[in-house]
């Protein structure tokens, strides 16, 4: 982190909600490092079991340690005994963002383009370069960096941030405390053509988007209009960069969406769906919930609640593991065909 933010140890044991502590050090925590590559003034954490062996050497003067951890520090250094140490790492890095990156004052920047029918609460910030149009509504607290762009009658809730460069097109909703990367697009046109007369023939997209609350997207993701009524985004869904997510797609509560996943029109995900990086969802169909997905697997097909798949077509997970490995042994088994034939 940078040198203006420092902590000292106690300070962080305060933010992170530490259950004890061993140890101490008189030096300010000013940068976050990994076990092996920390020095002195660093802290570290113990976020994965496989690196437990790492932390006697560690030359971190805090470290973030679960409750089970049984060493002991070293001189100068202290150990801050957390329930998990990854959410506690988060939690102070949240602080620090706070820091690096603090809300803007209110108000609306002379630059901004505002329609006279648009409505921003008094407690907003509206950027740069942004453009307003009619009808919009922007609820207390909602930042806008610069260049944003809010189509007419869109509605931004309370507490969002929208990054620069985003669209959120016309019609479309965001709940509260929605979050934006750069370049995000909500509202595209959703990808539909009916084939007339040798001519792709376009089928308007008079639907809109509905984002949930506490919903974060990734940089340069895009979700399209439906075609009629909605595509959906459930709430404390987390979307990564480069996603792309059809018309009339309805995402439920609490899913994890990795990047570059494309889910097709009219597909339903259903709540705590997890797709792994690259993974492609056919259309209309529906993914129960709580099933995962491993990167790049195709799926065509419904897949029942709970289930675990990988590949494409995609098949349950153990099963796949288990032909992938079979499959590299298959020129061994040639080869003893071939032996076998000769006989």
């Amino acid at each position: 982190m940078p040198t203006k933010v420092a902590y000292t140890p106690a300070e962080i044991a305060t933010i992170v909600g530490a259950v004890r502590t061993a140890g101490s050090t008189s030096l300010p925590i000013g940068d976050i490092a990994s076990l092996s590559t920390a020095r002195a003034g660093d802290l570290s954490f113990l976020g994965n079991a496989k690196y437990r062996a790492q932390v006697p050497d560690s030359q971190a003067s805090a470290l973030l340690l679960p409750l089970d951890y049984a060493g002991e520090p070293k001189p100068g250094q202290v150990f801050l005994y957390v329930e998990n140490p990854s959410v506690a790492l988060a939690r102070l890095c949240a602080r620090i963002e706070q820091s690096l990156w603090p809300k803007p004052a209110p108000g609306v920047h002379p630059s901004a383009v505002v329609a006279p029918t648009a409505q921003i609460d008094l407690a907003a910030h509206v950027g740069p370069l942004c453009v307003i149009e009619d009808g919009v509504q922007i609820g207390a607290g909602s930042v806008l960096q610069a260049s944003v762009f809010v189509g007419r009658e869109a509605r931004i809730g309370e507490g969002c941030w929208v990054m620069p460069g985003c669209v959120i097109a016309s019609y479309c909703t965001l709940a509260n405390r929605v979050r934006l990367q750069p370049g995000v697009v909500i509202g595209s046109d959703g990808f539909g053509y009916e084939f007339v007369q040798g001519r792709h023939e376009k089928i308007p997209q008079i639907g809109s988007v509905v984002i949930g609350d506490d919903v974060e997207i990734g940089a340069n993701s895009t979700l399209d209009r439906a075609r009629f009524s909605r595509t959906v985004v459930g709430e404390g869904t987390k979307i990564d960069n480069l996603v792309q997510v059809a018309h009339n797609v309805v995402v439920g509560k609490h899913c994890i969406l990795c990047s570059q996943v494309g889910i097709s029109g009219s597909t339903t995900l259903e709540d705590y769906v997890i797709l792994g990086g690259q993974a492609g969802v056919g259309g209309h169909i529906t993914i129960g919930k709580g099933s995962k997905a491993g990167g790049q697997t195709g799926l065509a097909y419904d897949l029942p609640p709970g289930s675990y798949v990988n590949g494409t077509p995609a098949i349950p997970y153990m099963l796949e593991r288990r032909l992938q490995v079979l499959h590299q042994r298959l020129p061994d088994l040639f080869k003893r065909v071939e032996a076998l034939e000769k006989r």
